[in-house]
Formats: structure tokens, sequence, C-alpha cells
């Protein structure tokens, strides 16, 4: 007998006779419970839980599923209604037979480890009201039929990986009120017809990569209370009826691509609002007045914008705030308060957050600082023009985990009370003007994993209450005037991680033994200081370490083999110190080492040729006249190298010395000016032949390009017995200029070294086979060629910045770091900037360089208009001495030209239009119009784009410090070091958005 005839048999007996109606009651709803029963024996049986047992209950002996754990029954206990099943790190797919407990009204599966695709049999689920998948791994798209579960309440999707587009189906269930769907890969448009969703009051579509415009029809939603749109692809503005929803208590539409002003009046249009997060767009006007007058309102965030204009009166009607954060925009003090608006957020007695950072706010700290709320965690007020001194009342403030006030101009001690805020997390006090010592207070911050207090005046000894930073991560103390010892116990610290930079002080003595105590740190810069001694060995047990850099010390004694245990280690620089001895052999099995230098020590003996020696594109090694590649060379011999050292006081004194070189080459056929190259004991000695013959006698086909003073040529030349790939510069000696130009490449070189610079190998001065001056430099051969080659062949997005940050550290170097002193390169674009096979920039080509001896003197190879057409700073043509704001321009438009795809020179810059103007009216608002169409979006791992947001946020950026280098006067112009900190935190920003994505 099939059930449905039994079912029918139990009717009829049912209706005829009260006994057997209450026997086949009682039947059926065994027959129902049993029925569920054997679905949850299935779906237990295809899922594991942690702990083992949590199921423990669900017994295929039990009677029944109703007194289960997780189970619930209706209230006759003949159906199973609810399944929660949350939190019990389940791996695995969701069940298909879930799809039979056809009375289900509540399934809680978040929290868990699913994965795979969704079962098509949730849509037999038609009781449903509640879905909650969220937290987990589902992926696939969400299936359309679930428009069958017409009674949902509530579909919680959140923080899966769902793809696809949002389908139409899911418009059409008339009961729901909730729907969340944020943390997933959805793509596609947001469908108008959500609209039809008349019961929903929380739509949460954020961090996925919906693109399009947001949809006015949403304003017809009104009973919607949350709407979350975060970091998405949207564009456009916001529809002027979503500012009219009266009933919104949450408008979040941040990290997007969205512009526009927004509404002054818009805290009178949605008067219920508790959160208002506008970060991370271009919107522009001014911070609506109209918020301050919400005296319910938590949050309000509107950071990384184009706002201007300053901060609207009203901040103390605020009682509820939490979070204030308008910081990077364009936000000034009022006339004359400075930062008086802080003292009305005194009545917020809830703020937890406050940013106000990446303005151009003024004045000082006012003293009511101290009794700003005391529940305030984080405040961020760095990259302003705050000046005055820090306020001891900032002690006050308890609660405090993030204290930033870096790039201000503040001045005066550091208060030895913010030793007083025990829950400090982070304390960043860098690129300020504080002075005097260190408060040995500050180590009363025991919960302290950060402390940045670099490029200040800051002097004495480091406080050895430093000792109890029990939680410290990173330690950035550098470019003060620190003196004295390093404190043996700054380095017992074991939680040190990230870094520990003491560079650029006058910290003296030895290096203490305990930096073996530094086992888990990742880079350790003690670089430019005076310490003496030997390197102990005990850093050995530096296990972690990927960057150790001890450069422009005193240290002495041998080169410690021990070295060789970093296995990890990836950049090591010894140089410019008094170490003696020979290079340990354990170096070149130091298979993670990308970066050596050893250059200017007193090392001596055979030079290792495996692992890093391999390359010597890697290595610096020369100011070690007694190194060599083979052992004979250890005798040295007849062969000297002639070093010609370029000192000059005055330009006058400069161009004599130049002649007197010049004639002196004329009488020599095969000399060799210093080059960086020359560390060998017997010295290179290349002559016309071998380049004719290295180049192939100068072909065609072997021509890289031609300059303004010669032409480049590639070849292959044996240089200690070592083949290697080499670009010649031969000069054209009937060309005017050439010589200085000759002099002045030589003379800038030899006193440089850098990552970003081409290395010049060694350079001749001889007679050609016509009996004529022949010049030639030669260079390192770069694989990938000039970056001129590369701009508009489909460079992605990271590619272009990771160049442009290139360029920057090499100019950082040139103007800032140069031993000797700052150098102007003077001919900065992107065909002098060169590429090597791992695409990292050089700059290259220092014919018209010149080295600034004071503010107006200038070393110079040539009296001409430096530059090139297009690039050239228009104070060069007023007859402006060539200076460091002069690279900064051409550095700016070559940045435009990296981004743009479109040189200077291009033939539609005409009529009084330049690239600089054509950038400058798309920037900010239409910037996309003026973006080179082939750049190539960044892959994820996926294989699927990145989100072009991101990457038009990060370009913002990037086109703000463009324009910013390109001021029409000098003193307008940010210097290098500030670009090259902006283009990094870009580079930064980018990163962790798509850390934050996946």
């Amino acid at each position: 007998m099939n059930l449905t005839l039994f079912h029918m048999l139990i009717f009829f007996l049912f209706i005829s006779n009260p006994y057997v109606s209450y026997v086949a009651s009682a039947t059926l709803r065994n027959i129902n419970t049993n029925t569920d029963k054997q679905v949850l024996i299935s779906i237990k049986s295809q899922t594991t839980t942690q702990p083992l047992d949590a199921l423990a209950t669900w017994d295929q002996n039990s009677t029944s599923p109703c007194n289960w754990t997780r189970v619930l029954c209706d209230g006759r206990g003949r159906r199973v209604v609810g399944l929660d099943l949350s939190n019990l790190h389940i791996t695995g797919l969701v069940s298909p037979h879930i799809g039979n407990l056809s009375f289900l009204r509540s399934l809680q599966l978040q929290d868990n480890q699913f994965h795979g695709k969704l079962p098509e049999t949730i849509a037999n689920l038609i009781h449903l009201r509640l879905l909650n998948i969220s937290s987990n791994n589902i992926q696939g798209t969400i299936p359309a039929n679930i428009s069958r579960c017409m009674q949902l309440r509530v579909v919680d999707f959140m923080q899966n990986q769902i793809s696809g587009s949002i389908p139409e189906e899911l418009t059409l269930l008339p009961n729901l009120q909730t729907l969340n769907l944020a943390r997933n890969r959805l793509s596609g448009s947001i469908p108008p017809s959500i609209a039809n969703l008349s019961s929903l009051s929380t739509l949460n579509l954020g961090t996925n990569t919906l693109s399009g415009s947001i949809p006015s029809d949403l304003s017809r939603l009104v009973n919607l209370k949350n709407l979350d749109l975060t970091i998405n692809n949207l564009t456009g503005t916001v529809p002027p009826s979503i500012y009219n929803m009266s009933s919104l208590e949450s408008l979040a539409v941040a990290s997007n691509d969205l512009w526009g002003d927004i509404p002054y009046n818009v805290g009178d249009t949605l008067p219920n609002l508790l959160v208002f997060n506008f970060c991370i767009n271009r919107f522009t006007g001014t911070i609506p007045g109209s918020l301050h007058n919400l005296t319910n309102i938590r949050i309000i965030r509107m950071a990384h914008n184009r706002l201007h204009g300053t901060v609207p009166p009203g901040l103390g009607n605020l009682p509820e705030l939490e979070m204030y954060n308008i910081g990077y925009n364009n936000i000034v003090s009022s006339r004359g308060e400075g930062l008086g608006f802080l003292n009305s957020l005194v009545n917020s007695t809830k703020l937890d957050f406050l940013a106000i950072d990446g303005n151009h706010f003024d004045g000082v700290i006012p003293d009511s600082i101290g009794n700003l709320s005391k529940k305030l965690r984080i405040l961020f007020m760095g990259s302003n023009r705050i000046s005055g001194t820090i306020p001891p009342s900032i002690g006050q403030l308890k609660s405090l985990a993030l204290l930033n006030v870096s790039y201000n101009s503040l001045s005066g001690k550091i208060p030895p009370e913010i030793g007083h805020l025990e829950d400090l997390q982070e304390l960043v006090l860098a690129k300020n003007r504080l002075s005097s010592n260190i408060p040995t207070s500050l180590g009363n911050l025991r919960n302290l994993t950060k402390i940045d207090l670099s490029s200040n005046d800051l002097e004495g000894s480091i406080p050895i209450s430093f000792r109890n930073f029990g939680r410290l991560i990173s330690m950035d103390l550098s470019m003060n005037k620190l003196n004295e010892s390093i404190p043996k116990e700054v380095l017992d610290l074991p939680s040190l991680t990230t870094i520990l930079n003491l560079s650029r002080n006058s910290l003296s003595e030895s290096l203490p033994q305990e930096i073996g105590l530094l086992e888990r740190v990742v880079t350790v810069d003690l670089s430019n200081n005076r310490l003496s001694g030997n390197i102990p060995n005990s850093i050995q047990n530096c296990k972690s370490l990927e960057h150790l850099m001890l450069s422009e010390n005193f240290l002495s004694g041998n080169i410690p083999s021990t070295l060789g245990q970093l296995k990890g280690l990836e950049t090591l620089d010894l140089s410019s110190n008094l170490l003696s001895g020979s290079i340990p052999l354990e170096l070149q099995n130091m298979k993670a080492l990308q970066f050596l230098n050893l250059s200017f020590n007193n090392l001596e003996g055979k030079v290792p040729s495996n692992g890093v020696f391999s390359n010597l594109s890697r290595v610096h090694l020369e100011g070690n006249p007694k190194l060599c590649l083979d052992v004979g060379c250890r005798r040295g011999g007849s062969h000297r190298l002639i070093v010609i050292s370029i000192t000059v006081i005055a330009s006058v004194l400069a161009m004599l010395l130049s002649i007197t070189l010049f004639l002196y080459f004329r009488r020599n056929n095969s000399t060799i000016i210093g080059a960086p190259y020359s560390f060998k004991g017997q010295h290179l000695m290349v002559t016309y032949d071998q380049l004719r013959s290295a180049t192939g006698n100068f072909k065609e086909e072997n021509l890289l390009g031609r300059g303004s003073f010669g032409s480049v040529y590639k070849g292959c030349l044996s240089l200690e017995g070592q083949m290697r790939e080499i670009a010649v510069k031969a000069l054209d000696m009937e060309t005017t200029g050439s010589l200085p130009s000759f002099l002045a490449e030589c003379n800038a070189l030899r006193h440089l070294r850098h990552r970003n610079l081409v290395k010049l190998i060694t350079s001749c001065s001889s007679l050609d086979h016509k009996n004529t001056e022949f010049l030639a430099l030669v260079y390192e051969y770069m694989k990938n060629g000039s970056l001129e080659n590369w701009i508009g062949n489909g460079m992605r997005f990271l590619e272009r910045l990771k160049v442009a940050i290139d360029v920057a550290c090499g100019l950082t170097y040139l103007h800032h770091e140069c031993v000797v002193a700052p150098v102007v390169h003077c001919d900065l674009k992107p065909s002098n900037v060169l590429l090597d096979e791992d695409f990292t920039a050089k700059i290259g080509d220092f014919g018209l360089a010149s080295m600034l001896i004071d503010k107006d003197q200038s070393i110079s190879s040539t009296h001409v208009l430096k530059g090139s057409m297009g690039y050239i700073p228009p104070e060069y043509g007023m007859g402006a001495q060539p200076s460091t704001k002069g690279d900064v321009y051409s550095y700016g438009i070559m940045v435009m030209e990296i981004f743009t795809g479109k040189s200077p020179t291009h033939e539609s810059f005409a009529g009084g239009l330049s690239l600089k103007m054509w950038v400058q009216s798309a920037f900010p608002t239409n910037l996309d119009q003026v973006l080179d169409p082939d750049m190539v979006q960044e892959p994820e791992e996926d294989g699927e784009s990145v989100n072009m947001k991101i990457q038009l946020d990060c370009l913002k950026t990037v086109i703000g410090v463009a324009l910013t280098c390109t001021n029409e006067s000098p003193e307008g112009r940010i210097t290098i070091m500030e670009a090259l900190r902006k283009l990094r935190s870009v580079q930064d920003m980018f990163h962790k958005s798509i850390n934050m994505r996946r």
C-alpha cells in the first residue's frame, strides 16, 4: 500500500471513529517527525563539528528530534521548524537534504566553514522566514529560485565568496525586511527593482564589486533604516532623492567613486541619522553644517574626499557622537581660530575616534584637548600645519590607544605627561621639530606596540626605561640628535618584530653583544651614527632579519662569518666603515640576499664568486682597493687605477679643472676615470679597440638610442674574466658641450651609489681608428630599456606606481642623502629612466647634472638652459640656477606622463594648452578622462581585476602629488622626500584595500 493510499484510509477512519481518529493522528505525527529525523540524521552523517560531540543528542534511536540540541519543533511537536548549526566550525558542503525539512522557518548556518554552492533544494523551504549563511566560504551564484521562499523576512549571505549579479528574482520576496549580501564578490549593477521590497528596513551590499550608479528608485523604500553600499565600484552622484529618505538611520557609501557636493541641509532632510559615512570618494563642497544639529548622531565620517572650507559650528550639540573623521580633505582653520573648534567637542562625552589629519589646519593644540572624552581611544592630527607645543593636558586622555601628530611643525619638549597614557599602543610624533631629551616617563607605556619619534631634533640618550616596552613591535628614533651608546636594555625587547631604526643620529661606542637578542625583528637600521668596535658575532641569533643596515659608522675588525647564518637576509649594508680582512665566503651561501654593500672599507683579498656575487649589479665593493677577483690580482702590479677627483669650490675653478683634465686625457690613450666598479686590485683598462669589439664596431643594430651629446650602444665586454652586457655611451666630439657633459657625468657618478641610479662601470678616453679623440662611458646594461618605450604599452597600475616610487627614491638620494653635496639631475624625463630585468627603475644620463655647494652656487657642466623641452621648470627660462625644486618640477611632469600616456610635447598640446593644464582641468572629478586608456588593471589571485575604484582612489593621490610638484612657484612645490612619502602611502593603501577585499 503506498503512502498516499494509506493517508486516505486514515482520513476515512478518522471521520468515522473518534478512537481511530486519535490513533491515526499520532501515527501521522510519528511519520512526519520521523521524516524530519531521518533528514537530520542524514545531515549529521555528512557533518564534522567542533566540538565533535556538539550534536551528540542527534540519535537514530531517539523517538523524536524535538528534544535534540539546536533543533526547534512547532508547538504540537509535529515538525521541525528551526535549525541552528551556527558557530560549530562545520566543514564541507551544505547538504541538499536540508530542502526536505519542508516546514522549516529558521535556518542558521552562520560562522562555519561551509563551501561549495548553496543547494537549489533550499527553494523547497517555502515556509522559511530566516536564512542566515553568513561567514562561510559559500561560492557560486545566488539561486534564482529562492523567490519561491515567499515568507522570507531575513536573508543574510554576508562574508562568503558568492559571485555573479544580484538576481532580479531576489526582489520578488514581498515580506523581506533584511537583505545582507555584504563582503562577497557580487558584480554588475544594483537592480532598481530592489525598490519593490517595500518592507525592507536593512539593505547591505557593501564590500563587493558592484558598479554603475546608485538607483534613485531606492528612495521608494519608505521603511529603510540602514543603507550600506560601501567598498564597491559605484560611480556618479548620490541621487538627490536618497537625501530625502527621512526613515534612514544609517547611510554609508564610503569607498566608491562618487562625486558631487554633499547637500548642506542633509541633516535636515535625514533627521533620524545616526551614522553618516561618506569616506574615500570624490565628494566636494563643504562639511554639511546641518549634521551638527543631529543631537543623536553617533558617527560622522567624510575622510579622503575633496571637501574644503572650515569646520562648521555646532560640534557642541553632539552628546552621542562616537566618531568624527574628516581626515585627508582640504579643510582649513577659520581665520584666527586655529584648532579652536576642538573645544566644542568637550560635550561629546562618548567620543571614541577623532581624526582631523591630512588637512590644512594651523594654529596650536589647545590646552582644552585634555578635556575631551575620557573614552577617546584614537586621535589623528598628523599632516597639518600645527605649530606650538604639545600641551601637557594631553596626558589626561587616559583611554588613548593611538596618538598621531606627525608631519606638523610642533616644537618644544615631548611632555612627560604622555607617560600617563597607560593604554597607549601607538605613539607617532615623527617629522616635527621636537627637541630636548626623550622623557623617561615614556617607559611607563607598557602596552605600546609602535613608537615613532623620527625626524625631530631630539637629543641626549635613549632612555633605559624603554626596556619596559614588553609589547613593542616597531621602534623608529631615526634622524634625530641622539647620542651616547645604545642601551643594552633597549635591545632586550623580545616582542620587537617589525623594525628597529636608530639611523642618522650620533650614537657612539660599540655595538652591544645584546643585539643578538633581537631574534624576531625583520629590519635593523643603525646606519649614519658613530658606532665603533667590531660587529658582534651574536648577530647570528637575529634569525628573522631581512634588512640590516650598519653603514656610515666607524665599525672595524673583520666581517663576522656568522652573518652567513642569517638565511632570510635580503639587504646587507656595511658600507663606509673601517672593516678589514677578507669577505667571508659564508656570504655567498645566503640565498635570499638581494643587495650587498661593502663599499668604502679596508677589505682585501679575493671576492667570492657564487651566490649574490655572481650578479655584481647587486653588489657594491668600490672603495676597497685591495679587493680582487682572483688570487693573482692581490699583488697589484704597475697598472694602477688613475682616479681623477673633481673637488670644486666654485664654478670657475670647476671649468679650469675640466680643461686641465681634458688635456691630460689627450696625452693618455687609455685612461680610466674613477668609476664605482673599480674595486679590484688590478684596475680595468678599457681601450677604444675593446669597446669597438664589444659593440661589433658600433653596429647600427646595436644602437640603443641617440642623445644630445652622443649615441648609446649595446655590447658585451669581458671584465676581469666575466662576460657582462654593457651599454656604451660614445660621445660626439663635434657637438658643443660634449666634453663638459662627459666630465660632469663622471664627476657626478663617482660620488653616487644607489639602487635607483644607473651604475657607471668605467669610462674611456682614447683615440679611435682615425686617430681622433674618443670619449665613452660604460654603464651596466638595462634589459628593459628606457621608460619612454614602456609608456603607453599596457603597463599595469602598480608597475607605473613602482617606477614613480623608484625614481623618487633615486632623486631623494641625489637631493638629500649625497655625502659630498646635493646633486641636481637637470634633465629628468622618461628616456633618461632605465628599467633593469626586474623592472627596477634607475635614473641615468647625468650629462647636465649640477652639484650644489650652497644655496646660491652650483657646479654645472654647462651654462646653457638645462633640461628637455616640456620638462624644464619655468624659472630656468628666467635665468634661475639649477635647483632641487627644478628636478621636482620635471619629476611631476614625468609622473603625469606615466599615468596619462601622453608626452608634454604631444601634438595635442598646442595653442597654450600643456600636459599640466590638461591634467589639472580634469582633477579630481574627471580624472578618468585623462588616464592612459592602455593602463591594465591589476589582476587578483583568482584572475579577476582589482576594483577599479581602488585604483582611481590611489590615482587621485598620485596625480595630486604630480600637480603639487609642478607648482609654478618653486617655493610652492613639495620636496621629493614628501612626494616619496605620499606615493609609498598610496602603495600601502592599495595593498591594504586589496587585502581587505579578500
